[in-house]
């Protein structure tokens, strides 16, 4: 998963289009046949350009086990993929297999676009804490791909060419991260920038566990303004010390994917991701890139770091070929040339048995991702239920809140309040 800003402002403006059209029933969608009679199964997913290679790949490798069946990749950014997506599914034309995050989750779920693939697909390979997050009311609406964590990726080499010392990712706190921040822009001139901002919620979330804090409290945002506010004085102090570009710059780049990010162009040293971005990270660099723990909060007596699915497939409850789109998801999840293919870039795989089969085949990057999240296992909590519904818009308000703040239009303590207000609006609708 990857931070974006117009996602799902506009995923929401199709969603009442969406409940009229599921209820008149008005089209199946799906992939249909191909002109020589073969089922042609749809499969929409976003990432980036090596993402889309290895899938392709991956596509290739079903097909030829699999000759009467064609796939069809529709693939798109990040920014793009909901608004995409969402307006496929109010047309009454979605892709007979998609990919999901967790925050939109019980959204397509509980309008009726995803079908219960309970029994459907292999799961028994599946860690029972991590399948239960892509289940609503006891249906099984998701199959996670593989597991991830928000973390920091670090390129030691800018680090040590601006004369900075990488601190103790175990004890160190978010002082610590902006003084670093800060000493590597100077250091270097100014050449390279110490990190760049992040408004993802795994943050805000990691952030506020660490001062006891839950993010959502049953249909509420359970985040109170003073850790709103406190998590913007990091943002603010790493403006204002030059670790961080400035609220135009990191708005810019914050729409951006990760080849095009800071860390992906070897403009700065760090930045916040989901592990299983280390791989594409990497490839963006070519440099060795490297894995931190987030860090804390002085005193903070838990990480407030968590495992999550990098993101689930699922199958539409409208496809004329349920079967099919069974067994590409079972595929895609369960078959060891698949996991050959794919490795850590959608979470270090779900199956333990595809996981065993290319531990030994995964790349540098992904072995350092292996290696993270087994030395961290017991201060990472378990993977969160799929949040509450009209969740999805929370990382678009946050980000344009943070904005607001980071461009000095508003006050900190106003953007809190109106941030709070306007999350639990969109869950309580």
């Amino acid at each position: 998963m990857s931070s974006g800003k117009k996602m799902w402002s506009a995923a929401l403006l199709a969603t009442a289009v969406l409940a009229v059209t599921a209820a008149c029933g008005s089209g199946s969608g799906g992939g249909g046949e191909t002109a020589d009679g073969k089922i042609k199964l749809r499969f929409s997913y976003w990432g980036s350009d090596a993402r889309q290679k290895m899938t392709e790949e991956a596509i290739k490798k079903f097909e030829a086990k699999n000759p009467t069946i064609d796939v069809e990749g529709e693939f798109s950014d990040w920014a793009s993929y909901y608004e995409t997506l969402s307006t496929k599914v109010a047309g009454s034309d979605a892709p007979d297999v998609m990919s999901l995050e967790i925050r939109g989750l019980r959204e397509y779920a509980d309008r009726g676009t995803l079908a219960d693939v309970t029994g459907k697909v292999n799961t028994g390979d599946i860690d029972a804490k991590v399948l239960a997050t892509g289940a609503i009311d006891g249906k099984q609406y998701a199959i996670p791909t593989g597991v991830n964590a928000f973390s920091l990726i670090v390129n030691k080499a800018l680090v040590e060419q601006s004369k900075a010392e990488l601190p103790d990712d175990k004890t160190w706190t978010w002082d610590d991260y902006v003084a670093l921040a800060n000493k590597i822009t100077a250091g270097s001139g100014g050449k390279i920038i110490g990190t760049q901002l992040s408004w993802n919620p795994a943050y805000l979330q990691i952030y506020a566990t660490q001062k006891g804090e839950q993010f959502y409290n049953g249909n509420k945002l359970g985040v109170t303004p003073e850790t709103i506010k406190e998590w913007w004085s990091i943002m603010q102090n790493l403006i204002k010390g030059k670790g961080a570009p400035d609220a135009a710059k990191s708005a810019e780049i914050g729409a951006t994917s990760i080849d095009q990010s800071l860390l992906g162009t070897n403009t700065g040293a760090m930045g916040m991701w989901w592990s299983n971005q280390l791989g594409a990270a990497t490839k963006a660099s070519g440099q060795q890139l490297d894995l931190l723990r987030m860090p804390k909060i002085k005193g903070a007596t838990v990480s407030g770091m968590f495992t999550q699915p990098a993101m689930f497939y699922s199958a539409s409850s409208k496809t004329e070929h349920a079967a099919e789109a069974a067994k590409f998801i079972d595929f895609m999840i369960n078959d060891p040339e698949a996991g050959a293919i794919i490795l850590s870039d959608r979470g270090l795989p779900a199956s333990s048995k595809v996981l065993a089969a290319v531990r030994d085949k995964l790349p540098e990057a992904d072995q350092k991702t292996l290696t993270f999240l087994e030395e961290n296992k017991s201060e990472l909590s378990d993977p969160p239920a799929a949040p509450p519904k009209g969740s999805s818009a929370t990382e678009d308000i946050i980000t344009r809140y943070s904005e607001e703040v980071m461009f000095g239009r508003m006050t900190p303590d106003d953007a809190a309040q109106k941030l709070i207000t306007e999350v639990n609006a969109s869950i309580a609708g």
